[in-house]
């Protein structure tokens, strides 16, 4: 039986395991990508590895989410990442090149690769036939570091598309069709693979918007062929000759199957506050809005912003609309420039502002207390804007320029003008500075790491003890995410290497008082958390897991977990549990006590978990999904002292 691409990927690099759906596999991992909201801590991690060169065939740290620089912390923390760079032989994109996933994309991202970044949206790059993806920084480090990465065998979910785009429908409405038939975890456990007629009919750059935004589905990755659009598109960034053909076989078998005629898609949005909370834009037509919001990961090509400025050149936005124009990549906004589309975007009414993450993590752009947002971003997690009470619409280029014009949402299919046909430029920028390349191994080793004072060691974890009875201190609902757990944003990103001080913003969009109730329970053994399903989805953030930890988090009890934060959990040494009956979580409330009795011998000898709560005569019958290896990890009390304990 033949291939498809992705089984060919995981072939091609697998190390362990075999790929049968649910086994641990290690893979090879050949690129490595880190940004600077998660990079610092990479970087330290490496340090604590006395790791003398990068043994991946590409590592590259971008600073792209923490650019706004109101003191002195981030520049501090950007000259710590450029020389952790050079000290480690990797390649460094300075703020202001733009957004790591389309930068990489357009430099260094190759067809039959690997890439593990410590970013959720890593999987962006699953657009160039790559197996592209995110995780969380010490599972990033540890490949930088020459390791395998482990994940559970996914089954690989075939999406077949047929038909081509119609007019007013972008590729952003193709996986807001998958999240309306699927929502947030339809693709938890899989990798989609994109086959079929349909999409030659794709840019790489609209394959980039799919592939993104497969991370809002729970996937592992998205996974595209590497054809022909792919080696136009790499000749177009004079790098043609890394390209190579990668395709399924013509008797390739999927685990799942799906189809979608691209021809019968209507222009979609995600309405407040889920990504996969999506309806047709005419269901909610009307809706007025304070902010129309252009760029971002997912949606940073130059046609996502050049179909704006068509549709707005020559006309003014409605009064009262905040037109925020994001570039993705400093190479796009020059060709943007130089074919006159900032032009028509500014003079409509538009905000130009540096190409980076800005608005979609919360660093800059945050709408008013009360009003609408409509964005091209990749999620719209509640307070994710930096807006504590934010209202924010996830829609495609097309929609969010149209209802700039209108000030309310509008389908862009009722504007009384011919839908603008978008070229890419004869002679596109490209730009060989975005990155500095390596330094060579003489020099780096003579380069010293810039500290500031907001930079600190990680804290030494101590092993999973042999009996924990500690309170429940947060009770909570299905779908937390981890922008709740922790938010990003330009008040807490700025503590990112500062584990101490980043850690007193946890939670607090739930709890305003869970630092100073976790802090008073430390020196009594610590806390527990209840939830409810795919708990910690979103971004790969492993403060998301080290803060909670660093205040005595203990063991997460839930109906079951989102991908990469499970595996932060395990990282840091934290006890990722599900309930065996999920009707169980109905019977706990926040204030009981949860004990697990001789839990290193349980979970040694693979035996179901018992969590009993004595003062309701409760014995609840639990169960965790981690391999030898994992175990390993968490008695050790995370992954740091295992590595120490090999070493």
């Amino acid at each position: 039986m033949g291939l498809n691409v992705t089984q060919k990927l995981i072939k091609g690099h697998l190390i362990s395991g075999e790929m049968s759906p649910g086994e641990e596999i290690g893979l090879k991992i050949d690129q490595t990508l880190t940004q600077d909201a998660t990079g610092t801590l990479v970087m330290l991690e490496l340090e604590a590895m006395e790791l003398e060169r990068a043994q991946t065939e590409v590592s590259a740290q971008y600073v792209d989410h923490n650019i706004i620089q109101v003191d002195s912390k981030n520049p501090d923390d950007h000259l710590f990442l450029r020389s952790a760079t050079k000290k480690f032989g990797m390649f460094y994109s300075q703020p202001g090149n733009g957004v790591s996933h389309p930068v990489h994309m357009q430099r260094l991202a190759k067809p039959g690769a690997t890439l593990l970044g410590s970013d959720s949206h890593t999987c962006a790059n699953g657009s160039m036939g790559m197996l592209a993806m995110g995780a969380g920084g010490i599972d990033v480090a540890m490949a930088v570091a020459g390791e395998p990465i482990y994940i559970k065998m996914p089954e690989v979910w075939g999406v077949r598309l047929t038909g081509e785009l119609p007019d007013w429908v972008s590729a952003k409405d193709v996986i807001l069709e998958l999240l309306r038939r699927h929502n947030v975890k339809g693709g938890a456990g899989t990798i989609i693979e994109y086959y079929g007629p349909g999409v030659a009919s794709l840019s790489a750059m609209d394959r980039h918007v799919i592939a993104n935004m497969g991370a809002e589905l729970g996937a592992t990755t998205s996974v595209f062929p590497s054809d022909e659009e792919i080696k136009r598109y790499m000749a177009s960034q004079k790098r043609e000759e890394e390209w190579m053909p990668l395709t399924a076989d013509t008797d390739a078998k999927y685990d799942r199957q799906e189809e979608i005629d691209l021809s019968s898609l209507v222009p979609l949005i995600a309405k407040p506050s889920s990504p996969g909370n999506v309806v047709p834009v005419e269901e909610v037509e009307g809706e007025p809005i304070y902010q129309s919001y252009i760029g971002s990961s997912a949606n940073p090509g130059y046609r996502d912003f050049a179909v704006v400025a068509e549709i707005v050149k020559g006309k003014s936005i409605a009064s009262g609309v905040s037109f925020d124009i994001n570039p993705s990549s400093r190479q796009i906004l020059t060709d943007l420039i130089n074919e006159g589309h900032i032009t028509s975007l500014l003079s409509a009414g538009g905000r130009l502002h540096q190409a980076g993450c800005n608005g979609c993590i919360g660093m800059g752009q945050a709408p008013a207390t009360g009003r609408n947002s409509l964005r091209t971003t990749p999620r719209n997690f509640p307070g994710r804007s930096g807006t504590k009470e934010d209202s924010v619409f996830l829609c495609s280029p097309e929609t969010a320029g149209a209802s700039a014009l209108t000030g309310k949402i509008t389908d862009p299919r009722k504007l009384e003008q011919d839908y603008p046909e978008i070229f890419e430029p004869e002679k596109p920028e490209v730009d060989l500075s975005l990155l500095e390349t390596p330094v060579p191994e003489e020099e780096a080793k003579q380069t010293e790491l810039y500290k500031s004072d907001n930079i600190t060691p990680i804290p030494e974890m101590e092993p999973l003890p042999e009996f924990i009875e500690v309170p429940v201190l947060l009770y909570l609902k299905d779908d937390i995410s981890t922008d709740e757990i922790l938010a990003g944003g330009s008040r807490v990103l700025p503590y990112r290497s500062n584990l101490a001080e980043i850690s007193k913003f946890s939670f607090e969009i739930i709890d305003p008082n869970y630092y100073e109730r976790a802090t008073a329970l430390m020196e009594e053994g610590g806390h527990a958390i209840v939830g409810g399903t795919n708990y910690g989805q979103g971004s790969s953030r492993e403060h998301a897991a080290l803060a909670p930890r660093y205040l005595g988090l203990r063991v997460v009890l839930v109906k079951d977990f989102a991908r990469i934060h499970w595996q932060n959990l395990v990282n840091f040494g934290i006890l990722p549990i599900t309930f065996k009956d999920d009707a169980d979580y109905e019977k706990l409330e926040e204030g009981d006590f949860i004990t697990l009795e001789n839990i290193r011998e349980v979970l040694l000898n693979e035996e179901e978990i018992t969590a009993k709560v004595r003062s309701k005569k409760l014995e609840i019958p639990c169960e965790h999904m981690m391999s030898k290896r994992q175990i390993d990890i968490v008695l050790a009390g995370g992954l740091i002292n295992w590595v120490k304990e090999r070493i």
